[in-house]
């Protein structure tokens, strides 16, 4: 019977089960079969937890999405789910269809901030984050699936202004903004102009808006500074007084200043928890591993107990839920609000209270941001790496710093602190690439701490040489 609708059950290739969500490049090791499997074992192992298995699903605006995310309901339905199919939209907009709709659990088909070719699932069981081992079992699940069959349904909702009156909630702009806003032709863009006219005392300038996989004006990776030249430009044309930048599914923010600077979500992570220690005492900040320790030293300056986490999103949400964190936060642009919402990544609520915030104050964005300290640093910094290599490298090279008798954080990778600053060394959880970033508070600093980047990288068969 599950023939009938021309999907399969096939093993996963072994590289799209990673380690916070499924992803690959589609025609190669991800297509609909892959989709409709998803759907079968997943379906399977919500019911399995919870003995029941309603399910919303929404996808970005990739060109793959729509045809993926029908063979992922057909394999939910055929798991006997009841599936809400929210359509297309940003994966905030799923992460909030599991709490609107008292959904079980959700999935969103979404490539992220990858290539056009790739795409992905990501999941939420409920309430809490499905990564790790979870996904790693879908592979184990195949087998008991494949003995049975049951038939559920389908059944569309649209959320779209749920979602946009629920963003909205207690954002009040105290003095007008202007802004400029850049989705990337992400899935951010079905949004943000409905957004912007409600969004009262503003005046909003946006550039991208369609939702248009193939991307034409730029790669939708706010940490990737070419990528935010076109808003940096909107700034200054139009003087407004912040930028803000969306990736590919809209879980991820990117800002710029009145005068045009990139804001590292480390640095705008200061005026948000600015905010908070306001509102609670003593509370417990987290920023991931490749966070400034300008962030960790200004944070205690308020009141904040700053935690340093391990990087991803998904076990950043569950630290989030085991220290009752009202906000946590990642160097790549994934900020988490428990504090008046759900404690999951939605970039347009984080835009907005920082919209807030800053309406607040009379200085400018620039002039807030100038207060802290003033570090040389590289930006995140990814390059490929062979997938079978990538944490084998981190693993020669902590060996090799041990043996120096360097002051080594490796909660995630390898973190150095010397007298000259900081530097960090990962691999990716969901690429073939490894991550690395350095600061000081010298540019001779800085210039030392990429030589022994760059000699470690070395050392392990990978030349790479750092440009600032």
């Amino acid at each position: 019977m599950a023939q009938e609708n021309n999907f399969k059950i096939e093993n996963f290739d072994k590289e799209v089960l990673r380690e916070y969500d499924i992803r690959g490049i589609v025609g190669k090791n991800i297509n609909q079969n892959t989709a409709y499997t998803i759907g079968r074992t997943f379906g399977h192992a919500v019911k399995k937890k919870l003995q029941s298995s309603t399910i919303a699903t929404g996808y970005d605006g990739r060109l793959t999405s729509p045809s993926l995310h029908k063979a992922l309901c057909e394999g939910l339905k055929n798991s006997g789910a009841k599936v809400l199919n929210i359509g297309m939209g940003p994966t905030p907009m799923t992460y909030f269809s599991h709490f609107h709709l008292n959904a079980d659990a959700v999935i969103m088909v979404t490539g992220s901030h990858n290539p056009s070719e790739y795409n992905g699932f990501k999941m939420v069981v409920n309430k809490q984050s499905f990564f790790a081992e979870n996904i790693q079992n879908l592979q184990k699940l195949i087998d008991e699936v494949k003995l049975e069959f049951s038939e559920g349904q389908i059944i569309n909702k649209d959320i779209t202004q749920d979602y946009i009156d629920r963003n909205l909630i207690n954002i009040n702009l105290k003095r007008k903004l202007k802004i400029a806003w850049d989705p990337g032709n992400g899935a951010m863009g079905k949004v943000t102009r409905k957004i912007t006219e409600k969004l009262s005392n503003s005046e909003n300038i946006i550039i991208n808006e369609e939702v248009d996989g193939n991307f034409p004006n730029h790669h939708p990776d706010p940490t990737v500074p070419k990528n935010m030249i076109q808003l940096i430009q909107a700034v200054k044309k139009n003087n407004c007084a912040i930028g803000l930048a969306f990736d590919g599914d809209g879980d991820r923010l990117g800002v710029i200043d009145n005068l045009g600077n990139i804001v590292w979500a480390d640095q705008y992570m200061l005026l948000l928890s600015s905010e908070i220690a306001k509102l609670y005492d003593n509370p417990n900040i987290i920023m991931d591993v490749k966070c400034s320790k300008v962030f960790f030293d200004e944070a205690k300056k308020i009141n904040c107990e700053p935690i340093m986490s391990r990087t991803g999103h998904s076990p950043i949400k569950e630290k989030m839920k085991e220290l009752n964190s009202p906000l946590s936060g990642e160097m790549s642009g994934h900020i988490c609000y428990a504090d008046d919402f759900y404690g999951y990544d939605d970039a347009m609520y984080v835009g907005l209270r920082l919209l807030r915030i800053l309406s607040n104050q009379d200085k400018s964005l620039s002039d807030l941001i100038n207060v802290y300290p003033k570090t040389f640093s590289t930006p995140e910094t990814r390059f490929d790496v062979d997938e079978s290599r990538k944490f084998i490298i981190i693993d020669e090279i902590k060996e090799r710093l041990e043996k120096e008798d360097k002051k080594i954080i490796d909660i995630d990778g390898v973190r150095v602190e010397n007298d000259d600053g900081w530097f960090l060394m990962r691999a990716s959880n969901t690429q073939n690439q490894l991550t690395c970033r350095a600061e000081s508070i010298s540019r001779k600093g800085l210039l030392k701490l990429i030589e022994v980047i760059e000699h470690q990288l070395d050392l392990s068969g990978v030349s790479y040489k750092f440009t600032i």
